[in-house]
């Protein structure tokens, strides 16, 4: 596994409109337009993301007549976010969080 991989894979998680985006899609597929409504930022801005997001894998884009509507790898990010969710509610990472 190569370290710049890795960088660039949880860069993606530590970006705040790219973690938007992919924790819009954990629920169901979206276009850009619905994705840009639910964040409250640019379509624009959307895209931009959506396709760095789309050259790691990270989410899936499926042409529909005229939109795209964009969805989470299932195979490695859905459970990616499973875990960190289970992480997020353990009782460690609840007082770490006030500690802070």
């Amino acid at each position: 596994m190569k370290c710049d991989a890795v960088e660039i894979f949880f860069n993606n998680f530590a970006q705040k409109t790219k973690l938007n985006i992919i924790l819009t899609l954990k629920d169901k597929p979206l276009s850009v337009s619905e994705i840009s409504k639910q964040i409250n930022e640019e379509q624009s801005k959307v895209s931009h993301n959506l396709k760095k997001l789309a050259q790691c894998n990270i989410v899936k884009a499926e042409q529909k007549g005229k939109q795209r509507i964009y969805s989470l790898n299932k195979e490695t990010v859905l459970p990616l976010l499973q875990l960190v969710e289970k992480q997020v509610k353990s009782k460690n990472f609840k007082n770490f969080r006030h500690s802070i």
